[in-house]
């Protein structure tokens, strides 16, 4: 008897499953994976291409090399954009894994030092974004960049 039960139990389990429809599984899985959003989010908070009025006083010539800085509650995100790569630093200094995530494309990883050092070479093509963790567990996402 106790097989039977088990099995009516699964079959109304399934039934009920069926019944939730498959946007509303969708959304509650992304609302899930997002449950840190505000500790993730890193903003732009630098962009030497919108810094283009010199302060009075100092050189007008333009910078040859783009540097953009994203910054999160717990860490900052700096980087600069030279001829064929993108040179990086995690602050405070640290350890990371530092994944690029094309919009197009496979996602690829590269490492930060223990002073928070990283390449990323060649140069992405299109837009894409940094998902940043440090080895202490801190994690911090940024907006989309294109270049």
């Amino acid at each position: 008897m106790e097989d039977e039960e088990l099995v009516l139990a699964l079959r109304q389990a399934v039934r009920a499953r069926e019944a939730v429809p498959a946007d509303f599984v969708v959304t509650a899985k992304n609302t899930f994976a997002w449950h840190n959003i505000d500790a993730e989010l890193a903003q732009l908070t630098y962009d030497s291409t919108r810094d283009l009025d010199p302060a009075p006083g100092t050189r007008t010539e333009t910078a040859s090399i783009r540097a953009l800085t994203f910054t999160s509650a717990h860490l900052t995100i700096e980087l600069e954009v030279t001829l064929d790569s993108v040179i990086g630093q995690v602050v405070p200094g640290q350890e990371a894994t530092i994944k690029v995530q094309p919009k197009a494309g496979a996602e690829t990883a590269v490492t930060a030092d223990n002073i928070g050092l990283f390449a990323i070479q060649p140069i992405p093509s299109g837009s894409f974004r940094l998902h940043c963790r440090t080895d202490t567990g801190v994690e911090a996402l940024t907006g989309w960049i294109s270049l």
